[in-house]
């Protein structure tokens, strides 16, 4: 039986020359990069957003280039057509490369161009590779560098990622604040330090969550709009070498047009803003908040429901799972642990985006593509986990009203709230000898006299602002 060859076509770069398949729309340096960096399972077919934003940039350039007049208004509108088939989905598994590699992500933007540069040849009726016609480099990076283009598409790509995870974290808040008011007259010991503390509600505990989730949302929506601010039209270092006249200006007009986001606009230093990628950490540390704040009612949860009958059993998580493979009816609290992996591995992106950021030399940070790895995995996890962690537990949580209310009752904690009314000294003997016997405070004061229990229940309800 013969066997079929693949038809090849031929391309070469200051290396030499490399065959591909015909029907492959990236080109020679995209198959260099592709060798040399086979490094994690990440690819950048995997991150729509970031193909969709190059291909914008992509779109925006060549028609800003042809407004200003440098670029043929033929040629430009072929890569127009070529970046939309992109945006619209089509060619994202031409995107071949591993996220982390070197060079500052040059390999990225020359896979977009090549990739563009072979579809817009087809919409002219061309092959892929005749570069005579229209060429990646000349035509579909012109007036760009890496430099520019890499960080702005990474830029708007966060931005849009973080929209969804905003979205996801509203939802989240509204499922906590909505406990909040259910259990709003359910009574509990507060505790510190893992003692027992003072009274307080059940839904004043998830209130309290709600408003911890709102701040750290807060922190990402503040550095989300500074996103928005680029340096495309920098070029190479930010002084807009081989940009035409016009062309910088031209191509932020085009990018608020394409997306509708009239924030968009040109760093007021563009230099500073090509050197510097602190932005990045910023946004790492807002996500790092998110991660941490959302273990934190994870560990919560986890101690406040532990046990059932051996921990504090104060609420009960939805049983998702069998718990043990040895141990019958054990439940686990699976959903919880989960969210607290994500805050863990979120925290280990945020350490290698410092270090990133930190390590970036003179003019140019050449270590931006394993901080967009970082951040694009960081807010995947969070978006998902946020929406797990509602829709598996929170809105499925119960209270244990009774046991709650038994500990209140029973508890030397009670000594605070009476305190105002018979004194420091008074309230220390009650905690002392209900700790020591076992007795109920509330019992004790009515017994020595100190309190009526109308008196106890008012300072309770009080305490409580029930």
């Amino acid at each position: 039986m013969t066997e079929v060859q693949t038809p090849l076509r031929t391309e070469s770069d200051l290396i030499g020359t490399v065959e591909l398949p015909t029907d492959v729309y990236y080109g020679v340096n995209t198959v260099r990069a592709a060798e040399n960096f086979q490094l994690s399972s990440s690819r950048i077919e995997q991150f729509p957003e970031l193909i969709e934003a190059l291909a914008i940039i992509k779109q925006a350039a060549a028609a800003a280039n042809r407004d200003v007049g440098a670029l043929d208004a033929t040629i430009a509108n072929a890569i127009i057509a070529a970046a939309q088939d992109i945006t619209a989905g089509q060619l994202h598994d031409q995107f071949i490369l591993d996220m982390i590699q070197g060079g500052a992500g040059t390999s990225t933007n020359m896979n977009a161009n090549e990739v563009i540069a072979n579809r817009a040849l087809e919409h002219l009726g061309y092959a892929k590779g005749d570069y005579d016609v229209l060429h990646p480099l000349n035509h579909v990076n012109m007036g760009q560098s890496t430099n520019d283009v890499y960080p702005s598409a990474l830029k708007l790509a966060l931005h849009k990622m973080t929209g969804t995870l905003l979205t996801n974290l509203e939802t989240f808040r509204k499922a906590l604040r909505a406990k909040a008011e259910e259990f709003s007259s359910t009574v509990k010991m507060g505790r510190t330090q893992m003692q027992i503390a003072v009274p307080m509600t059940l839904g004043q505990e998830f209130g309290a969550w709600a408003t911890m989730i709102e701040r750290a949302a807060t922190g990402v929506k503040r550095v989300r709009f500074d996103l928005l601010e680029l340096n495309l039209g920098g070029t190479a270092i930010g002084t807009g070498i081989n940009a035409n006249v016009g062309y910088r200006e031209r191509a932020i007009e085009q990018l608020r047009e394409i997306t509708g986001i009239n924030g968009i606009s040109s760093a007021p230093d563009l230099i500073a803003a090509t050197a510097d990628t602190q932005i990045f950490a910023d946004l790492s540390g807002a996500l790092k908040r998110v991660g941490l704040t959302m273990s934190k009612i994870a560990n919560d949860l986890r101690l406040l429901s532990s046990g059932p009958s051996g921990g504090f059993g104060e609420v009960n998580l939805p049983a998702r799972q069998a718990g043990s493979s040895i141990m019958p009816g054990k439940v686990n609290p699976v959903i919880a642990e989960a969210v607290n992996q994500v805050a863990y591995q979120v925290a280990g992106h945020d350490a290698a985006i410092s270090m990133a950021v930190e390590a970036g030399q003179l003019e140019l940070n050449p270590f931006e593509p394993i901080m967009a790895r970082g951040l694009f995995d960081s807010i995947a996890l969070l978006a998902n986990a946020s929406t797990m962690f509602t829709e598996k537990c929170i809105t499925g949580i119960t209270a244990n009203t009774q046991l709650m209310r038994d500990v209140v009752e029973g508890s030397a904690g009670l000594a605070t709230v009476f305190s105002p009314v018979v004194g420091y000294k008074a309230a220390t003997a009650l905690a002392v000898e209900a700790n020591e016997t076992g007795a109920k405070v509330t019992d004790l004061a009515v017994a020595k006299g100190l309190l009526s229990r109308d008196q106890v229940e008012q300072l309770l309800n009080e305490a409580l602002a029930l």
